[in-house]
């Protein structure tokens, strides 16, 4: 009973909300996926789940495109989102706080909100929905979650570095190539685990800016879970979930960099 007293005295008893919070929300969710993917309705243990995607075309071939997509996403996200971080984190006038929220407002809208809008803006203009609109509409969408990683990056950065190249004789290209580039890539990192690991496992997104003619992995999932195929559902999910950890385990060792401005590089 001491014992139980001085746990919740102590600052330990401050993590238990956060454990209780993992255990019913991330760890139970992830136990029963795996109990699904690896069992059939019987309850019976099986691999037949994994073989049914590998044994249907449209299911892999969905999976890849979802990655294709995903990836076009990740890259528009970076050429339009780099810039603009650049931007923000070198004006120095009154505005600058102004200019980075306007940047980071979207974040704060509701996701579907924002796609509807994204869906009457090309009504709008008169242009299709179809697989340009949806890759637009998820740049639109993740743009923020690419520009602010950089930006706090970038803020954070040592100009001493940029002066020392400067006065060592490197041009402005440079400068940008040799020192801020590398420096910015943990920022660059991050935005792409931001980007990256949503943009392929959304489906409302690619519902509404294709009309539904475009499938992508989750809306695959999404379907079979709706139907009551939850075995297949969980399989397709875990096979989901390896490839996002897949891609956590390559930040890994930038994210540590990232929290100090990227001065390690």
């Amino acid at each position: 009973m001491n014992k139980l007293r001085l746990f919740f005295l102590s600052r330990r008893s401050w993590t238990l909300p956060y454990l209780i919070f993992s255990i019913i929300f991330v760890i139970i969710p992830l136990v029963l996926i795996v109990i699904y993917a690896f069992t059939d309705d019987m309850g019976r243990i099986t691999l037949d789940n994994f073989r049914k995607f590998l044994a249907h075309p449209e299911a892999v071939n969905t999976f890849v495109y979802s990655i294709g997509i995903a990836l076009l996403t990740t890259i528009g996200c970076i050429v339009l989102g780099y810039p603009a971080a650049w931007i923000l984190s070198r004006s120095r006038s009154s505005y600058s706080r102004t200019l980075i929220m306007l940047f980071i407002l979207p974040m704060w809208i509701n996701i579907l909100i924002r796609t509807l809008a994204t869906v009457a803006l090309f009504d709008f203009a008169s242009l299709p929905l179809g697989e340009g609109a949806l890759i637009f509409g998820m740049i639109y969408n993740f743009i923020p979650f690419m520009i602010y990683p950089i930006y706090n990056t970038l803020q954070k950065m040592d100009p001493s570095y940029v002066e020392a190249a400067q006065d060592l004789g490197a041009n402005s290209f440079q400068v940008f190539w040799k020192v801020v580039l590398p420096l910015s890539m943990p920022g660059v990192v991050s935005g792409i685990m931001m980007v990256f690991m949503p943009t392929i496992s959304t489906f409302a997104i690619a519902e509404l800016l294709t009309m539904n003619n475009i499938k992508l992995f989750g809306t695959t999932i999404q379907e079979n879970i709706n139907n009551s195929l939850w075995n297949y559902g969980a399989a397709l999910s875990l096979i989901m979930l390896f490839l996002i950890a897949a891609t956590s385990l390559f930040s890994a060792d930038e994210k540590s960099d990232s929290e100090k401005g990227g001065q390690v590089w």
